[in-house]
């Protein structure tokens, strides 16, 4: 009954780091998948960990399902610091469609299903495409086995003045990265605005504003296209920092 107990235990965790988590989260996989793969990743785990593992200690049922809430929230933790690195690209695409004059029109992202800017929505797919490609899913993985190691079960200690102290730290890398992401685009907006502002000035009778807007959004595709190449590193940007705050918030529960 105590292995039974405390296998649930790693169930738990590992379920809300796979309905979290990036790439495993998506409502495209069903959710049958997500509960096998945690029953499968829960039986690999446990048979690592070995029939040795410490008893858990609790008096009653309702200091078991304190246990079981703390692993909730420790897999959530962990998942989440992985998944609020994805919002990095929607904050880049947004800006990059209020300078191009795509703002207007949004679309509906269906792995997510909220509402996104259509670069960020692009840019969503083509980071997450890589992400498959480069394995960093099995990272998580990893990294998610590691934590067992790091934080046993009923072990973890959340410290909210580090909690605070990386979320502030990530805010920060949020606005740098994101502005990188969309710096092409920015700038190249900022010089065709500099050439229709010297225009108008030339050719008052010219109406700017209506010219303008087709210019934006002819020149911002066109930057978007040619700016392809560095795809690679702005997933490398996002990977980055994806385990950057992975392990800045498991340090937090240590």
């Amino acid at each position: 009954m105590y292995d039974v107990e405390y296998m649930l235990c790693i169930l738990v965790r590992i379920s809300m780091f796979v309905y979290v988590a990036p790439f495993f989260s998506q409502r495209g996989i069903p959710r049958m998948v997500k509960l096998a793969l945690a029953l499968f990743l829960t039986g690999m785990m446990y048979s690592l960990i070995g029939p040795d593992h410490e008893r858990l200690e609790y008096e009653t049922v309702y200091g078991y399902a304190v246990i079981v809430l703390k692993e909730a929230l420790t897999g959530a933790i962990i998942a989440y610091s992985t998944s609020i690195c994805n919002t990095i690209v929607d904050f880049a695409g947004r800006i990059m469609d209020m300078e191009t004059g795509l703002s207007m029109s949004n679309l509906i992202d269906p792995t997510t299903g909220q509402s996104g800017s259509m670069s960020g929505v692009l840019y969503q797919y083509a980071v997450m495409l890589m992400l498959i490609i480069s394995g960093l899913h099995r990272y998580l993985l990893s990294a998610l086995a590691d934590t067992f190691t790091l934080i046993p079960i009923n072990g973890a200690v959340f410290n909210t003045d580090k909690m605070l102290e990386s979320v502030t730290m990530f805010l920060t890398d949020y606005i740098t990265i994101g502005f990188r992401i969309c710096l092409p685009v920015f700038a190249v907006m900022l010089l065709l605005n500099a050439v229709l502002g010297i225009m108008a000035k030339v050719a008052p009778q010219m109406n700017m504003f209506a010219v303008g807007m087709q210019l934006k959004v002819l020149v911002g595709i066109c930057v978007l296209f040619f700016t392809a190449t560095l795809m690679p590193s702005v997933a490398n940007f996002i990977y980055t920092e994806m385990k950057t705050m992975l392990v800045r918030f498991v340090s937090t529960m240590i």
